[in-house]
């Protein structure tokens, strides 16, 4: 981040934390799918005016993450399966793709290992929130390991909508410890020189969320997209806590 001349780190405009607010609790799923979203009522929750709220659902508009309704509102876009689907074109394509360039030592397999732990760590306490982070500290350690930790900027850009479906997948149908044997089976390949294995666990890691997808959307299929833009009526805004 740039700093000004006296060293201090630039102040975020209300805007762009009004944003990353809501594109956060969107994403978390504290905003779900099909939620109903007032200015007035959102502007008072995160104590701004009502224009950075408007200026960001415009923007979380252009993302996919918002839909607008004449004369009935705004509301948090349905899950788009087609937009998921892009994501998780964009990130395989990507994360597999960088295998190749990664230099395989100890150093590099004891901090991936110290990952898994930390994830084990954050299951046994039932931390999903935590345990998704360190899910995204695994996936960026790799693509640093293979030197191209800039394209994370790339692949987190296009997975927001990949990210809520991620949510739900942890939060409804596939145990954590799953996905921890995911990972570990990666780092197992990586250790044993093993790129073909490595590549193929971890496609396999990175596609197991369409199996999630269609259990969850066979169980709720009101909070997926099916193409059309169906009207949606007024419901109680969410609080945001």
């Amino acid at each position: 981040m740039a700093t000004d001349k006296r060293g201090a780190a630039p102040r975020i405009s209300v805007r762009d934390q009004t944003l990353e607010t809501l594109r956060r609790r969107i994403i978390s799923l504290q905003l779900p799918p099909g939620e109903p979203l007032s200015e007035n009522e959102l502007a008072q929750e995160l104590g701004v005016s009502r224009t950075p709220v408007r200026e960001s659902l415009i923007l979380l508009r252009e993302e996919g993450l918002v839909q607008v309704f004449p004369q009935i509102g705004s509301f948090v876009s349905l899950v788009d399966l087609g937009r998921v689907s892009e994501a998780q074109f964009v990130r395989e394509a990507i994360e597999c793709a960088s295998l190749r360039d990664l230099v395989v030592d100890s150093t590099g397999i004891t901090g991936l290992r110290e990952i898994l732990q930390a994830q084990s760590d954050a299951d046994a306490r039932g931390d999903v929130e935590e345990f998704f982070r360190l899910d995204e500290d695994f996936h960026r350690e790799l693509l640093r390991l293979a030197g191209h930790e800039s394209a994370w900027a790339a692949v987190n850009s296009a997975k927001a909508h990949l990210d809520r479906a991620r949510r739900m997948s942890l939060l409804d149908t596939r145990p954590v410890s799953t996905l921890i044997e995911q990972h570990t089976a990666v780092v197992d390949a990586l250790e044993a020189d093993n790129m073909s294995d490595a590549d193929s666990s971890l496609r396999l890691h990175l596609r197991a969320v369409f199996e999630d997808v269609q259990r969850i959307q066979e169980a709720t299929p009101e909070l997926f997209s099916d193409g059309a833009a169906r009207r949606p009526s007024r419901r109680s805004v969410a609080r945001l806590t």
